[in-house]
This record gives structure tokens, sequence and C-alpha cells, in this order.
């Protein structure tokens, strides 16, 4: 399985990627918003877009649906609950479902509510795992929920789906918020070094080159996976004095993405 990572340059920060098998050249694009990009990268290299994925319903994951559709020939797949508001979406994806891509290449469909209630991501059953997943889980971040989404329905997310993936997974945003969120888990959790090291090359790397990063990384540097550490729960409590001095990962979890939507 081959993939490529295509950092849009726009305001938005997006990122898209082209998942491709290395036997046919067939390719996978995911959320492709800047859609000539995609298809200068999948021309570069050789390969031909058959499939459009959109992990959800936002624009800024499907305003490329048209062009490259009509480019290409491609079929749109997305959250079947997401299909009617996407529009000319050829299949809807559902929970265990298997894209397949050439003779190669298998992707499980997740179904994430949280940012969205008709969220997928997509993982990889390779010797790397590989996790797509747009809006839900960002490098050292999670997803918003206020446009359509639900912080509870996010946590459950976390900690019954990306929480339980294989540590080697690598985590392929649909955004890159890295540094940013790197400095709230600093605020949150100060003496985390991990955090401090990632960051410390962060804001002046090149979007392109940021790295990737793997869900037990994620666990070190995220907070949102840090639940129980006691200092993001003494800080959480300096913000949210009801908050009790035993809360529960729910709690915390709800609790701080109310934080980081205004901080």
């Amino acid at each position: 399985m081959l993939t490529e990572r295509i950092w849009s340059g726009n305001s938005l920060r997006n990122f898209h990627y082209l998942v491709a098998c290395p036997e046919t050249g067939e390719a996978l694009a995911i959320d492709p918003l800047e859609w000539r990009m995609c298809l200068d990268a999948a021309r570069r290299r050789g390969w031909e877009i058959t499939q459009i994925v959109n992990t959800h319903e936002h624009s800024d994951h499907t305003g490329g649906n048209a062009g490259l559709k009509a480019a290409t020939g491609a079929r749109i797949l997305a959250h079947a609950g997401a299909a009617a508001r996407i529009g000319d979406v050829d299949r809807g994806l559902n929970r265990g479902d298997v894209i397949r891509v050439g003779r190669t290449v298998e992707l499980e469909v997740l179904d994430t509510p949280g940012h969205t209630m008709t969220h997928v991501c997509l993982l990889s059953h390779t010797a790397e795992p590989a996790l797509y997943c747009g809006d839900t889980l960002f490098n050292a971040g999670a997803g918003n929920c206020y446009n359509g989404g639900d912080p509870e329905a996010l946590y459950e997310t976390f900690v019954t789906q990306l929480a339980r993936l294989a540590d080697a997974t690598r985590v392929f945003p649909g955004h890159e918020y890295l540094a940013r969120n790197l400095e709230f888990t600093l605020d949150r959790e100060p003496a985390n070094k991990d955090a401090a090291a990632l960051l410390e090359s962060a804001p002046s790397a090149d979007p392109a080159a940021a790295p990737v990063t793997t869900l037990a990384e994620e666990k070190r540097i995220n907070t949102f996976f840090r639940l129980q550490n006691p200092q993001v729960v003494a800080r959480l409590r300096e913000r949210f004095p009801d908050l009790g001095e035993h809360p529960d990962a729910r709690t915390v979890f709800v609790r701080l993405r109310e934080l980081r939507n205004r901080w």
C-alpha cells in the first residue's frame, strides 16, 4: 500500500491523501478539496484515481468531489448517513465495510461519530497500520463538535475505538494543526516533556513536512488521550471548580473539548 500525503497550502490547512495499490496503480483520494493538486500528484506517480472517499459531509472535505469526478470518473464513497447531504454519492459506507483499491489494498471503515454524527475513519491492517481520520483525531488534538457533532459521542469514539488500535498505527488527519494542539497540551500539562520536545521543532517546520505521529505518540502528547493524568485534572479543576476531586474520564474529555473551543 502506498500513501501520498498532499499539503494543500490553503488557509484551512487541509491535508489530502492518495492511497494506491502498488501492483495496479489504482488510487483512492481522501477528502480531495484541492482536487487539481490530487490529480497532479496522481499523474506524477502514474496512478489512476478510481475512488473518492469523504470522511464526513463538511464542504472543506467534499468541495473537490465534482471536479475530481469529472476529471477521472471516480466513484464517490461516504458515510451512508451523510450521502444525501453530500450528493452524488455512489456508495454509502457503514461500520465494518471494506474499501478495496486495486488488488492489494483493503481499508476497514470505522464509524466514528463526534466531529459530526456521520463521520468515518479508514484503517489499514498492514504491517504499519494507517488511520485516515479526517476531523476526528488530529496530530496532538481532537476534532471540534460545534458544526453537527457531539463531544460525548467523540469521547466514546476515542475510548472505545481509537485508543484500542495498535500503538504502531500512523495517524493521517484532515488538517495540520500540530503546533497549536501541542501548545494546548502544554497549557493543560506543562510537565509533558514529549509534547515540549515535539513543539520545539513544530513552529518553524514546513507543514508539508510535518511529522506523521503514531498512536503510541498520541497517547504521550495528546491531552485528549491523557484524561487520568493528575496535572491535567488538577489544572482543569482550576477552570471548572465544580469538577470534583475524582472526575470520570468522560467529564474530563468534555470539559477539555469545551475549553479548547475558546482557547
